[in-house]
Order: C-alpha cells, then structure tokens, then sequence
C-alpha cells in the first residue's frame, strides 16, 4: 500500500450523499486521504465544491475532461488509492458494478481499477429486497467486493425498513478494517464482536487426488460457501484460518489462506492450525485416491481395455479431528452433501464423525447448489433439524456463523 493512505471516494446519486460530507471529514481527521468522484446524480445533491473542499483535492466528475485525460487519466485515477470506496451505491450504481458497464467516469474508473473495492449500498427498501438487485449484490461479492450496510430505518421516501446506508462512522470503520487499524487509527488492533479472541479454522472447495500428471480425481465443489464463511467470521472478529482446495476465487479481507491440494495435504494443514475453537470442515474432500499415481501420463494401449485403478480411501478429516482426545475444538462442524435421504444420512453421520452440528444440503443436480448462488441447508443435531429457507450462500454463511458463535459462547 501507500504510504500515505487514500481512497477513492466514488459518490452516487442518492439522497444519502449529504452523509459523505461527514465520512470525507472523518477520513481526514483518521489521516487517510479522499480522492472524491462524484457521479451525475452525485452532483444533484452534494456540489463538487463543497467534496473538494472538505478533501483538499479536487473533486472529479466528467470522464472527457482533456484536461485530466492529459494530466492523469482515468485509469491511473483508478489506481492511486489503496481503496475504492462507492457511497453511496444506488441501485444503479450496482447494476452498472455488477454488470461491467463503463458509460461515466466513475464506473470506467471502477472497472479499470485493480484495488479492492467496499460497497456501501442506498436505496428504497423495495428497490434492496428487489431479486435484481440481490443478484447484483451476490456478482458483486463473488468478484470480491466488500460490503458495509445497509442498516435498516426510516428512509426519505417514507418507508421503514433495509436500504438505509451505513452512518459515515460505520463506514469509516469499514475502511480501517481494511488498512487494519481500529477507530484510534492503532494497528492490529485487537477485534471487536462475539468471536474476538476465537480462532476459526475452515476448509472450503475440493481436492485434486493425482492418477497421472495431467489426470486427478476430484469432486464438483466451487468453494463460494467456504469463503463465505470465512467472511462472516472475519466480521464476527475471528481470527480465521482458511485451508481451500483449488478454486478460483478472490481471499477475503483478513483471512489467512493456506492453499492445498489433496486430501492428505489438507489434513496436515489442518492438524498444523489447531488449537483451534471452531473447526468447520466445508471442503468436498475426495473420498478415494489411486494407491499410487503413475509419473507419466497413462495412454490408450489400442486393445478398448481402460487401465485399472487401484482406489483406497483417503483420511477422513472431520472424523479424525471430531474423535481426537486432546486438543480437540471446541466447536466441530461438519457439512453433508447428500443426494439422498438428506437428514437421515446426516445424522448418521453426526454419530460417526463425533461433529457438534452437521450442515446438510441436497447437491443433486435439480438442486444446482454445487457451483450455484444459494444454498438450503438444513442443521442436524442430536436433538433436533432446523431446515432453512433457501437464500444466498453469503447469507447463509451470515447466519451460520451467528448460529456458531451462539454455540460456542453456550459452551463457556
């Protein structure tokens, strides 16, 4: 990062701008510089005087302007922050972000721009709960966006309810969240929330088990749910511990990455981050490897014959750390992927694993779970299954870890 801390402050057009004239005073108070743009309808309700004036820097608002095309340009206007902050984020806004489109200068500068961007959505409760706009949100997230709010109250329509955007202080320490420090501007400070002082451990995508070099056995897992859940627990002040398997998505904030890619691989890195207090064991891991992987690629002999492979079970991760004597976490939960009889072969195994709480989905193919959006999962315990409603894998994600950190602290 900078030396000097800054953002790129990206002002949408909603009634809620007037609110950025306090976040850009904080910023400035907290000793991070503010880049302001301010959209078309940015400009209907804050001027770029007043922007300019409260961040010492000139506001910028049109996308042919010779001037600054010659002087800077928008793609390095998109790259001189550390951060890209869009507040408020309209509807619009959103729509734009999610879908690629670059018809102004601060949608060309967030779509040139190779820095993180935080999200800090404004807009009528209908237009929030709108599936449009909840499937924006969910592109948005996927692409590795962060989200602050919205909070929910009474809007300047008239209407109660979620859409109002984060208070300038909110977002203000969304954005020291990001650069590490706390509301002082201290560093690695210590979190704040029901899991703070907890360390999470999750394993989240699958494993690749080698049969040659260019072959591998391997299950259908994209891994969203496990990152997933790894942001929530970021932002219940954990300190987490993500051990993915191959996937292709963006680290969230503050989660410490360790990448593997078989199913022994994995377990070692497991066993190398306990102690730990919740162990969520998310990941599709593979249930056979080949006894020996060949060193050469495996070829077609011409007599219609498939080569024979020879399969023994890989080590089952959840049961080996759910049955461990000493050092065994507080919390283990195990996830079941089911086509099948879901909550009955679920809670065999809870009993086989020794989990505390098993998350079962059906991932058969008219379910679409596997590699899709949302998720229904049902959570089976010894006493009792709860079946929630489906919804996005990041709000089920939300509401597990809030279900966690309640079991966890029960345990205290």
């Amino acid at each position: 990062m900078n030396e000097q801390k800054r953002i790129l402050l990206i002002i949408g057009g909603s009634i809620a701008a007037y609110k950025i004239l306090e976040l850009i005073r904080l910023c400035k108070k907290a000793g991070i510089a503010v880049t302001p743009i301010l959209t078309r309808g940015g400009e209907q309700f804050v001027t770029p005087l007043s922007v300019a004036g409260l961040a010492g820097e000139k506001a910028y608002t049109h996308l042919f302007d010779l001037t600054d095309e010659a002087e800077m340009g928008h793609i390095q206007l998109s790259r001189i922050a550390d951060l890209v902050v869009v507040a408020p984020a309209t509807a619009d806004l959103m729509a734009k972000m999610a879908a690629g489109l670059a018809d102004d200068l601060a949608t060309t500068a967030l779509l040139a721009t190779d820095k993180p961007v935080l999200v800090a959505p404004a807009m009528n409760v209908r237009m929030w709960q709108h599936p449009a706009t909840q499937r924006n949100l969910a592109t948005l997230k996927h692409d590795g966006a962060l989200v602050t709010g919205p909070d929910d109250g009474d809007m300047a329509c008239g209407e109660y309810g979620p859409g109002r955007m984060s208070e300038p202080q909110a977002i203000l320490d969304a954005i020291q969240r990001f650069y590490g420090e706390d509301s002082l501007g201290n560093t690695h400070p210590e979190k704040s929330g029901p899991l703070a002082g907890r360390k999470v451990v999750i394993t989240a995508g699958p494993t690749y088990e080698p049969i040659d070099p260019v072959r591998y056995i391997a299950n259908r897992s994209s891994g969203k749910q496990g990152y997933a859940l790894a942001e929530a627990a970021i932002a219940l002040g954990a300190e987490v511990a993500l051990i993915s398997g191959p996937v292709g998505l963006p680290i969230p904030p503050g989660v410490e990455l360790i990448n593997v890619e078989t199913a022994r691989d994995m377990l070692k890195a497991v066993e190398g981050e306990l102690p730990c207090d919740i162990a969520i064991f998310c990941a599709a891991v593979a249930d056979w490897r080949t006894q020996t992987d060949a060193k050469e690629k495996m070829k077609k002999d011409g007599s219609g014959k498939p080569p024979v492979l020879n399969l023994c079970e890989n080590p089952d991760i959840l049961k080996t750390v759910g049955h461990m004597k000493k050092g065994r976490p507080s919390l283990v939960v195990g996830f079941a992927a089911e086509t099948e009889n879901v909550e009955a072969n679920a809670r065999k195994k809870l009993g086989i694993k020794n989990a505390d709480i098993i998350i079962a989905n059906d991932v058969s193919e008219a379910g679409g779970v596997m590699g899709g959006r949302d998720n229904t999962v049902h959570l089976v315990q010894v006493k009792n299954v709860e079946s929630w409603d489906k919804m996005s894998k990041q709000q089920v994600a939300v509401r597990l870890m809030g279900r966690f950190a309640a079991m966890l602290l029960a345990k205290a």
